[in-house]
């Protein structure tokens, strides 16, 4: 008897410790940008030093091409043909028939080319609260925090882009991407010469090299 009456009150004890464990915290995950649709339409307006430009570009990633339709200010209607086999096409449709046909080794950007920017908080821009983002020093991209859709983009250079439509799965009938009949009519030494281009084509295609192989292959500056 004795030796039961002096369990019992260490067993009363142990059952009434009071544990604490500890509550581990931890720092919110940091939001991701939303991956591009496959197909879109987008108005931009942008700036490269005091030089405007209205953009409409054409995203079709299921058929591996791109389209900037460029608008100087009071100036020259140009167009800016991507595809994805690395070639580009960069023309006009007036008198003068401009053409210059590029070759690269990359193409159109892929829809998850954002994988990997680094994240560095939310920020007012345009009127709208945006989640930010820095992609290799090259762009910083902002992104509404309620529709996902992008804002604005900056680039290294100073170029920027104001995003004034956002048209998800908009798609340009196949008759308007085909260059014209003079962008074919040029030497091939001609065509692969090392030119100079706009600002637009310069910094689309040097995004495209930073971004090539994003979705596994290490990307190089």
């Amino acid at each position: 008897m004795a030796s039961s009456s002096t369990v019992k009150p260490i067993f009363f004890f142990l059952v009434f410790i009071p544990f604490h464990f500890p509550v581990l915290s931890s720092k919110p995950k940091a939001p991701t940008p939303s991956a591009w649709p496959l197909q879109f339409h987008s108005v931009l307006f942008m700036n490269n030093s005091g030089t405007l430009q209205k953009v409409d570009l054409w995203y079709d990633w299921p058929n591996g091409r791109n389209f900037n339709i460029i608008q100087n200010q009071l100036g020259k209607l140009s167009y800016d043909l991507e595809w994805d086999n690395g070639t580009s096409f960069i023309y006009t449709l007036d008198s003068n028939k401009e053409c210059r046909v590029l070759h690269f080794h990359v193409g159109v950007l892929r829809p998850n080319w954002l994988d990997g920017a680094n994240y560095l908080g939310q920020e007012q821009k345009d009127g709208f609260l945006c989640n930010v983002w820095e992609k290799v020093d090259f762009i910083w991209y902002y992104e509404d925090v309620i529709t996902k859709r992008p804002v604005y983009w900056a680039f290294y250079t100073g170029y920027t882009a104001h995003v004034m439509t956002f048209e998800v799965g908009a798609v340009l009938e196949d008759s308007e991407w085909q260059a014209p009949l003079h962008c074919f009519m040029e030497a091939e030494e001609k065509r692969k010469r090392d030119v100079k281009f706009g600002s637009l084509g310069r910094i689309g295609r040097r995004l495209g090299k930073l971004m090539r192989g994003v979705s596994g292959a290490s990307m190089a500056l």
